[in-house]
């Protein structure tokens, strides 16, 4: 594991009430790890001698081969799906995309249907999933057992992601507010939508309205051009690019920040929009996916937008009326996926199961 699944995992086993053991392979081949992951955590298993109450398996696991490796088993499943590969967007740059490989979707709804719960990180996920296994399964050519959708509706649940976010509060500073500082705090791939973000960005800096930008965010081998582009165009205004591995500088840099302007073209959850909206960042962000969860409904007119046009006009109107920096209630709402207020939903639902 690694990133926001790792800190998921590890920051649950914290905070539980209940007794959890870890397994986990390193977060890397993430196809490989859905081919034949299975195995190796049902050997690591079963060299360990555990008798668990309940196995709270995520969606990179095919759980229906972990299960068959492991026969005479006693515990109930729990499937957590941070994201899904029946919804999840391809890039252009997988080989695989080309083939139109279906069998990563087909290991997602054959462990959900294995599992006894299946939980979803945000409302959205749920509903998404639900809403595209008919034409998934429509798409073989017989004996398309469509009848189990509702079976895996039935036992399917919202669990959102929790977060550490208490861990911020100790790093908090001065914002500064001259220019405003607009922050990117997202992984550098395609589906975040850097080129629209990057693009309104040179938008606004050919007009001469001031301000700066901070790029943060997981970057990996490929990273889209227009990164590159940004930093040589943006020039001067960018006060911070590349990740930031020290958690001091990243939590600093959110609470520095005025203005937190996303453009994704896909979110399960959106763990970094949460964290820059308790840093008390002004969130800006597409009328789509799970944003509309972590807005109240009284201010999503204020801050969700429609169009790439919409997005340029509200930043353009954030950056020209210092008023409309002032922190909104969206920091308070954000505070339910705070650990210390979820653990106790993890620990009683798992306990049902």
């Amino acid at each position: 594991m690694t990133g926001s699944h790792a800190a998921w995992a590890e920051e649950f086993a914290r905070f539980s009430r209940h007794e959890v053991t870890i397994l986990s392979l390193p977060g890397k081949f993430w196809k490989w790890r859905m081919h034949g992951g299975a195995v190796a955590l049902a050997r690591m298993f079963q060299e360990q001698n555990l008798d668990p109450d309940l196995v709270l398996a995520t969606d990179m696991l095919d759980l229906t081969t972990f299960l068959a490796l492991l026969p005479g088993r006693r515990f109930k499943t729990a499937l957590y799906f941070h994201e899904n590969q029946l919804t999840y967007p391809w890039s252009p740059d997988d080989p695989d995309r080309r083939g139109g490989d279906r069998h990563y979707g087909f290991i997602n709804y054959a462990s959900a249907l294995a599992a006894n719960k299946v939980l979803f990180n945000s409302g959205y996920h749920r509903e998404s999933f639900l809403a595209a296994l008919p034409e998934f399964l429509g798409g073989f050519p017989d004996f398309r057992e469509l009848e189990t959708i509702s079976e895996i509706r039935d036992k399917a649940e919202v669990l959102p992601l929790g977060l550490d976010l208490g861990r911020f509060d100790a790093h908090r500073t001065a914002r500064q507010t001259d220019p405003p500082l607009i922050l990117w705090n997202h992984r550098w791939e395609y589906d975040k939508n850097p080129d629209l973000f990057f693009g309104t960005l040179f938008r606004l800096a050919e007009e001469g309205i001031p301000f700066e930008v901070a790029v943060l965010g997981e970057r990996f081998a490929r990273v889209p051009p227009i990164f590159r582009e940004a930093r040589k165009r943006l020039g001067d205004r960018i006060v911070h690019f590349g990740f930031a591995p020290d958690f001091s500088e990243y939590a600093t840099w959110l609470w520095r920040a005025d203005i937190l302007a996303a453009c994704a073209e896909h979110d399960f959850f959106g763990a970094s929009v949460v964290q820059a909206i308790y840093c008390n960042c002004r969130p800006l962000l597409p009328n789509r996916l799970a944003y509309p969860e972590h807005i109240p409904a009284d201010l999503r007119k204020h801050i969700l937008y429609d169009s790439e046009e919409q997005f340029f006009a509200a930043l353009k109107n954030l950056l020209l009326n210092r008023d409309e920096l002032k922190p909104t209630a969206s920091q308070n709402w954000v505070k339910k996926y705070d650990w210390l207020r979820l653990i106790g939903q993890y620990d009683d639902l798992l306990q049902t199961i």
